[in-house]
């Protein structure tokens, strides 16, 4: 009986054994595929001019010529006021950004962005 035991132990292993190298057989397959993002998790540049005005942050997109409302989830909205008006010295003055975000209909989440130049400025 003990050598049937020993046996079925030996076959087992080499059961568990091959199982684990079909296994990374089959993930090193799977691992090797590009990988895109879709959705809405997929960020975006564009280069165009932001406005603010009476409490509303808008960008009209240089490409297209089109106008988004401005969202900045990870910004304080008073600083980013701030940050505004001293650098246009008013309001409803463009200056060219560039802001990378995502797109959702008419309104731009914005993630990051950069003051490029401030229109109307001879610097």
């Amino acid at each position: 009986m003990t050598v049937l035991k020993y046996i079925i132990f030996i076959v087992s292993c080499i059961g568990i054994s091959s199982y684990n190298i079909i296994a990374e057989t089959q993930e090193s397959k799977f691992s090797s595929l590009p990988i895109s993002t879709i959705g809405s998790d997929s960020t975006t540049l564009y280069t165009g001019w932001w406005v603010y005005g009476e409490g509303q942050h808008i960008f009209k997109d240089e490409q297209t010529l089109d106008e988004y409302d401005l969202v900045f989830p990870n910004e304080n909205m008073e600083e980013l006021v701030e940050l505004y008006v001293s650098v246009c010295e008013m309001e409803y003055f463009p200056m060219e950004c560039e802001m990378k975000g995502t797109l959702t209909g008419n309104i731009l989440t914005v993630q990051a962005f950069e003051i490029l130049y401030i229109q109307g400025c001879g610097e």
